[in-house]
């Protein structure tokens, strides 16, 4: 018997910053950090970051 899930049977959301979506992890599940997570990928989180702050400046 095949263990593994069908991906499409997973949990997701889109990106906040470039709208992508992206499915639920083993890990963030298993933490219970689903919730918590808003961006696809460090670069996106950086970019995040990196808009917050020019916001914040001006």
């Amino acid at each position: 018997m095949n263990r593994q899930s069908n991906p499409g049977d997973r949990e997701s959301k889109a990106c906040e910053v470039c709208g992508r979506p992206f499915t639920n992890r083993k890990r963030w599940s298993g933490r219970g950090q689903w919730d918590e997570v808003r961006y696809c990928s460090q670069k996106c989180r950086s970019e995040a970051r990196r808009i917050r702050r020019a916001s914040e400046r001006g």
